[in-house]
């Protein structure tokens, strides 16, 4: 299977609770921290959801 390394760039400060429980559900809860997750479509729905504070490496 393919996977994706996610990059978490911003803070959760100020974001809802919905979007904080989705950078930790992504294994992010701090900041320039990296997850290397399954490329599934509730992953990807997921970053999609915090693509502001997010960011995906090669």
């Amino acid at each position: 299977m393919a996977t994706i390394k996610v990059k978490q760039t911003g803070s959760p400060i100020r974001r809802t609770k919905d979007q904080r429980a989705t950078l930790i559900g992504l294994g992010l809860n701090k900041m320039h921290r990296v997850s290397e997750l399954e490329d599934s479509p509730e992953v990807r729905g997921m970053i999609r959801k915090v693509q502001h504070m997010v960011e995906v490496q090669d």
